[in-house]
């Protein structure tokens, strides 16, 4: 009983945070060479835009100037931060499912499935949602919280499951991450580096048993042995803070060029069968790890890279994004949809046009 991703809608704020960012972080590098290093890798980053929640200051300018929501010192505790999650991740989400039914009647939905990893709220924002919908009581819900850049591909796989259980359900499955609240004091190169990376943003996409799309084929799961603290998030009194070891691409490389691991990764789909890719973006030297050691084809990852550079990394809405660029384009025969997160693991599932 296969089960088909029929469209995806995708949201980001209005508020471009990129370059402010990283003016802001480089003024607090004393060494002139942690400097000079940190304008090369923003501008090697294949990032242009970064979208945030958080609101224009009083002055009309970023977060980090003075009037913006990082101007205290100490900066805003996680309490704060929660309160913002509370008010613009059910916003932002609805915007996505707006979009999304823009695409696709969204009416008889029996399931709600959200990811986020970058905030806690209760109710649930999955409970959220549900009631600014309107939908039924009875829709049944799950909420996969905090497993960060695989995320989407959790929750499709659980949309999957539920619809090979019941071939009635029509699941929507929502991603929303808004990393952009996380903001820490950092002056050192690698932390910075790291949230030079993420930004907003939320995708909303219709998971049933009728044929249309994307048919979402087998899930595939595995981890790099030695590498549980190379990405992680820990929670503090002033917000997530986020560890992305510069470490990541060439373990990400190594493990790719055994082998085993690549046929975990893919599925157990040779690489010169696979006529699609959806990788996460989680940063340029991600995607040039998996394009350079699978040998892809130059414009194999195109649509990875078109959403990093229009987003910057998303979290779990990443993926969701990258497969809506591919849901727009040429029919794909053997797609693999990929992502890398906390473990170190890399999740995925096959994926093939339904027409």
């Amino acid at each position: 009983m296969p089960a088909y991703l029929h469209a995806i809608g995708t949201a980001v704020p209005d508020h471009d945070i990129h370059t402010a960012f990283v003016a802001w972080a480089r003024q607090r590098l004393a060494e002139p060479r942690h400097a000079a290093l940190f304008d090369r890798m923003a501008a090697r980053s294949g990032i242009a835009q970064r979208w945030s929640v958080l609101p224009r200051g009083a002055d009309g300018e970023s977060p980090v100037t003075a009037q913006g929501f990082y101007a205290a010192d100490p900066l805003p505790g996680t309490a704060a931060r929660m309160a913002l999650y509370a008010r613009y991740a059910p916003a932002l989400s609805l915007a996505a499912i707006t979009a999304l039914g823009d695409q696709i009647a969204l009416d008889g939905i029996t399931h709600l499935v959200v990811a986020s990893c970058t905030g806690f709220v209760a109710p649930g924002i999955d409970q959220i949602i549900a009631r600014r919908l309107g939908l039924s009581p009875s829709v049944e819900r799950l909420l996969v919280g905090f497993m960060g850049c695989y995320a989407a591909v959790a929750a499709l796989r659980s949309a999957r499951h539920i619809v090979r259980s019941d071939p009635q359900a029509r699941v929507l499955v929502v991603t929303v991450e808004l990393s952009t609240l996380h903001l820490q004091p950092a002056t050192e190169l690698e932390p910075l580096l790291a949230m030079l990376q993420f930004g907003d943003g939320a995708a909303a996409a219709l998971v049933t048993g009728e044929a249309g799309g994307f048919a979402i084929d087998a899930p595939f799961a595995t981890t790099l042995p030695d590498s549980h603290d190379l990405i992680r998030w820990d929670i503090t009194d002033s917000g997530f803070a986020m560890h992305l070891s510069g470490e990541v691409p060439a373990r990400i490389a190594a493990g790719l060029a055994d082998a085993d691991f690549a046929r975990a990764a893919t599925g157990g789909r040779p690489v010169e069968a696979i006529d699609g890719w959806a990788v996460h973006a989680g940063g340029r030297s991600i995607l040039d790890a998996v394009q350079n050691t699978l040998h892809l084809p130059a414009d194999a990852l195109d649509a990875s890279r078109a959403v990093l550079a229009a987003n910057g990394n998303m979290s779990s809405a990443t993926l969701m994004f990258v497969l809506a660029r591919l849901l727009a384009g040429p029919p794909i025969a053997n797609g693999v949809a990929l992502a890398f997160g906390p473990g170190l693991a890399a999740e995925g599932f096959g994926f093939r046009s339904a027409a």
